[in-house]
């Protein structure tokens, strides 16, 4: 009986851990298209790279900060 609730408790805990990760954000821009994007995970710095050094704990604080950026400015 014990193992079993320490065990749902557990594979409760372990589905959670994507949902908690997603709660930071990136502002990037594609090294290939230059247009500036929100990414959930930190950029690799070749395809994608970091525009801000920062990370945002929700989307709407990474899209002010993207659109205050310069190089995200539209031409």
């Amino acid at each position: 009986m014990v193992r079993t609730i320490a065990f749902a408790i557990l594979a409760t805990g372990i589905a959670s851990l994507p949902a908690i990760a997603a709660d930071q954000y990136w502002v990037a821009r594609d090294a290939v298209s230059k247009q500036c994007e929100i990414v959930p995970k930190k950029p690799d710095g070749t395809l994608v790279v970091d525009l801000g050094k920062k990370k945002y704990d929700s989307e709407a604080e990474a899209r002010k900060a993207m659109e205050a950026l310069p190089d995200c400015k539209k031409k």
